[in-house]
C-alpha cells in the first residue's frame, strides 16, 4: 500500500478547514489533490479516535481478527500433527507385519 503524502497535523488541518465552513469538500479535494473517498475517509478516522466506544469496539474487531488467524494456524497444525501420527502408526503396523 502507498504511504500516504499528508502527515497527520496536515491532514487535521485540511478538515479544519472543513469543519470551520471555509471550503467545501471539492474545493479542498482539489486544492490538495486528494479524493473525496480520502477526505471522508480521514474524517471518519478522526470521530472514531475521538469517541472512545467507537475506538474500543475497533480496536477489540483488530484484536478478534488476529486471535482469528491465530486460531486457524493452530488448528492447521494440529491437524497436520493429527496426520502424521496417523501415517506413522501405519508405517509401524506395516513393519511388525512383516516381521
Amino acid at each position: 500500500m502507498r504511504k500516504s503524502r499528508f502527515n497527520a497535523s496536515q491532514r487535521q488541518a485540511i478538515l479544519d478547514s472543513y469543519l470551520k465552513g471555509n471550503k467545501t469538500v471539492e474545493m479542498l479535494c482539489q486544492e490538495h489533490q486528494i479524493s473525496p473517498a480520502t477526505f471522508y475517509k480521514w474524517k471518519n478516522e478522526v470521530e472514531t479516535d475521538k469517541n472512545d466506544d467507537k475506538r474500543r469496539l475497533k480496536e477489540l474487531e483488530v484484536e478478534n481478527l488476529k486471535l482469528k488467524k491465530m486460531y486457524a494456524e493452530a488448528l492447521l497444525k494440529q491437524e497436520v500433527l493429527t496426520d502424521a501420527i496417523e501415517i506413522l502408526k501405519k508405517m509401524k503396523a506395516q513393519r511388525e507385519r512383516r516381521s
